[in-house]
């Protein structure tokens, strides 16, 4: 088992002279030891404007540097937690209050949501970087040296997606980050001469954990471009060497979008060691489209922020990756348990539940969301699957996302991959409807990539799946509501069209 840590003794073992962080646009390539100095810095400034242990810093920043210099000086003085900077006022104001921040850091310009959010309720701060790649505080006192926090002390707070109700808060210590990021890292081999291109946002676990802080804690270097773009990717991957990169779906497919069948990989993947997918369900199509395209291994993984992200992966070659499932778990105790917290057997549907140190122990004052999310001290995930003979996670869909159709339980995902096999069809996300004599019946939304009709569509299911299974409705639109990470918001789609049936 990893040894708990700070975050940031996390980059203390690196000698101070490797490159840690490349910022592409800016052509900036920051050290270990400039890397250290300056979360050294920040968090002594924000020591000196009053932030304690525990203090709660607000941070809306796109990535980049003084994303992560932000990030980690706020876990060393007090405690980060990063919103997307996408958000309106009304939502700024509800995770400022919620979080209760005492202070709100912002780029030098726009943010203005997040401003009018703040008011005169909690200070900002700007945080910016200069010409040589020097981030600081504006304005903010210089400060003594911030004590290291303890390892059990909270370094980052973050809430969960609220896709079935209101966001509950996720506290993550440094040890459950520390030891999360060291799992990623021994899952994948990670070491010094490893180059992570991080496309994720910087306000999620994702990105946080696995593209950044696994890469650091193993002397290896992130690339972190402000934002992600299918059209530089590959220029990018090429000009400084990347080895690997984490990605959901969504991104993948952009990225395939732009590929030609059976033409050469791109110049920039010569030196991928593997492809990552994690955040959301990665169709078995997609793996394979992905691996003779750009000719790289694709490991599907399986992560949550109350894990400090990953769970369970697919290994490395010559190790077995097995298409739709998301491998065995990585330093991670994973289970399938009943209705009555019996442990089930291989091939046997339930819940997925978790143990492991990088697991956290309770949400923040949620005593009910804690009373039904932990039996015996295993986490309960909400996703239903199974753990087939070797091992290996196969998920079958969200406990609460089941269609009920007269007491057949039916899985959207099994649906969603289905009509995702059409080549006609770039996304497709299934749900219930409400319905007189089944209870719920099986509809679906569909974004095209080329003609089709609903009856095309209809006909295709009508042939691979049992009539109970079959949607009965399929919508063709324009675009499916996802979250900033790229999940579907399937909760959303059914409401919209439940709507419109009744």
């Amino acid at each position: 088992m990893a040894t708990p840590t700070t975050l940031l003794d996390l980059l203390t073992s690196t000698p101070a002279e490797r490159t840690a962080i490349i910022l592409p646009e800016q052509n900036i390539r920051v050290t270990y030891g400039g890397l250290r100095n300056q979360v050294e810095a920040v968090a002594a400034s924000l020591a000196a404007s009053g932030i304690k242990r525990g203090d709660r810093v607000g941070m809306a920043l796109p990535n980049g540097l003084p994303t992560i210099v932000g990030f980690l000086a706020a876990s060393l003085a007090g405690t980060a937690a990063p919103l997307n900077p996408a958000y309106k006022e009304d939502e700024f104001r509800f995770y400022l209050e919620d979080t209760n921040a005492r202070v709100l850091l912002l780029p030098p310009d726009g943010a203005e949501d997040a401003r009018r959010a703040a008011g005169d309720r909690v200070p900002v701060m700007t945080i910016g970087m200069d010409a040589a790649g020097v981030v600081s505080l504006a304005g903010a006192p210089r400060g003594a040296p911030v004590k290291s926090p303890a390892v059990d002390d909270v370094a980052l707070i973050l809430h969960t997606s609220g896709s079935t109700g209101r966001p509950k808060r996720v506290p993550l210590s440094h040890a459950n980050l520390s030891i999360s990021a060291r799992n990623v890292a021994r899952s994948y081999a990670l070491g010094s001469s490893d180059v992570s291109l991080c496309v994720m946002p910087l306000f999620h676990v994702h990105g946080l954990v696995a593209s950044t802080l696994a890469t650091l804690a193993t002397g290896g270097t992130v690339v972190v471009p402000g934002k992600f773009s299918p059209l530089s990717f590959w220029r990018v991957a090429r000009d400084h060497g990347v080895t690997w990169y984490s990605a959901v779906p969504t991104l993948h497919q952009l990225l395939l979008a732009r590929a030609e069948p059976g033409s050469a990989r791109p110049a920039g993947a010569e030196k991928l060691r593997f492809i990552r997918s994690c955040s959301a369900s990665l169709p078995p199509q997609v793996m394979h489209d992905l691996e003779a395209a750009f000719g790289a291994p694709v490991l599907e993984a399986y992560g949550m922020t109350e894990a400090a992200h990953q769970m369970a992966s697919n290994p490395l070659p010559p190790a077995e990756r097995k298409p739709g499932s998301v491998g065995p778990g990585t330093d991670v105790r994973v289970s399938i348990m009943d209705g009555n917290g019996q442990h089930l057997k291989p091939g046997e549907r339930g819940e997925v539940v978790i143990k492991g140190p990088n697991v956290i122990t309770g949400y923040e004052s949620n005593p009910e969301a804690n009373a039904t999310s932990f039996v015996d001290g295993w986490f309960r995930t909400g996703d239903q699957g199974f753990l087939d003979a070797d091992g290996y996670l196969v998920l079958v869909g969200r406990l609460k996302e089941l269609i009920n159709r007269g007491g057949e339980k039916i899985s959207p995902r099994e649906i969603d991959e289905v009509l995702l096999a059409h080549p006609a069809v770039a996304e497709a996300v299934c749900f219930g409807v409400p319905h007189p004599t089944w209870g719920e019946e099986v509809a679906a939304a569909v974004v095209l990539r080329e003609a089709a009709t609903e009856a095309d569509l209809l006909a295709h299911c009508r042939e691979r799946l049992s009539d109970y299974k079959r949607p009965k409705q399929i919508h063709i639109t324009d675009t499916i509501p996802r979250t900033a990470t790229g999940k579907i918001q399937r909760r959303i789609v059914a409401e919209a069209y439940s709507q419109k049936a009744s």
